[in-house]
């Protein structure tokens, strides 16, 4: 799976990764830690190490679905409470729970002593519950726009169950919002029939086949230039709405399928409607554009 291209995780946006100071420690980690496992990563810029670890612990820590967060601390910017705490080397881990210390290590470790040290303290997160909450992490570091984490949190649910459809759907949204479109269409044909019920199939579905649409539309110059000449030409019309709807054009879009409807509506065997119909699944039912988009729609078919 290669995420090289999308954008570098938000930190904190999901509440399960964050950055933490002195003055924020007590809230961020003592208070926290009473309601879920808190690992203390004290780092440094110049640490090689830590540039090797932190990574790991990001992806571990998201893989307990919300038991589990993560604390990182820059000690060269707060050197009070490291020096509280008596750190010595870098990096240097603790887990703390119920405002307690009671785990730690130093030095980059593997994956699997970070979860044997976790898995002592808060359990594995194999039963089925968690993986429903390690999905709905996935879920909302996704909606963050924290794109590196859901995959993140998808991938480690995939690696020891391949055929979840939940955490495919996931990352399918996670390529799409990264522009990734052949590893979308890829990684959605991964669902099985089965299961290709579940919410927010079609949405993705109807998402992969604009992002298609638009790839061979092209560039919307040409098909406002044709317009300019012949407003008749509903063909450039339909190619320059599809094109604005890739862009995230959105009204645009939509009033540019309502004309053509207003002027033939079946024209293409109702290709305009359909359009509109299979844009509104990508939007979801929810979004302004989609409400105003029915309306018009509404009021030119029962009119």
């Amino acid at each position: 799976m290669d995420l090289g291209s999308l954008k570098p995780a938000v930190v904190g946006s999901d509440g399960i990764v964050k950055d933490a100071t002195t003055a924020t420690f007590a809230k961020d980690v003592l208070d926290a830690s009473k309601t879920a496992l808190v690992l203390v990563d004290f780092w440094a810029p110049w640490c090689g190490p830590c540039k090797q670890l932190t990574p790991m612990l990001e992806k571990v820590v998201r893989s307990y679905g919300g038991k589990v967060k993560l604390v990182k601390i820059n000690t060269d910017e707060n050197a009070a409470i490291a020096g509280q705490l008596r750190i010595q080397s870098l990096p240097t881990v603790y887990a703390f729970k119920d405002g307690r210390p009671l785990d730690g290590f130093m030095g980059a470790q593997p994956e699997s002593v970070i979860r044997q040290i976790i898995d002592k303290l808060v359990g594995p997160p194999e039963e089925e519950d968690d993986v429903e909450a390690v999905l709905a992490s996935g879920d909302e570091a996704l909606e963050a726009g924290d794109l590196v984490g859901a995959a993140e949190v998808y991938a480690a649910v995939l690696e020891s169950d391949q055929a979840n459809a939940r955490a495919l759907l996931g990352l399918t949204k996670v390529y799409l919002k990264s522009n990734d479109h052949a590893r979308a269409e890829a990684t959605l044909e991964l669902i099985a029939p089965a299961a290709r019920k579940l919410p927010g199939y079609d949405s993705a579905k109807a998402a992969v086949e604009l992002a298609k649409k638009a790839g061979a539309a092209g560039d919307t110059a040409e098909f406002k230039s044709r317009l300019a000449t012949n407003p008749a030409d509903h063909q450039a019309r339909f190619d320059l709405a599809v094109a604005l709807a890739a862009k995230g054009e959105k009204a645009e879009a939509v009033d540019h399928l309502i004309e053509i409807v207003k002027r033939d509506r079946k024209w293409n065997e109702e290709a305009a409607r359909q359009q509109l119909v299979q844009l509104f699944d990508v939007w979801g039912p929810k979004d302004p554009v989609t409400l105003d988009g029915r309306r018009k729609l509404s009021v030119l078919l029962f009119r």
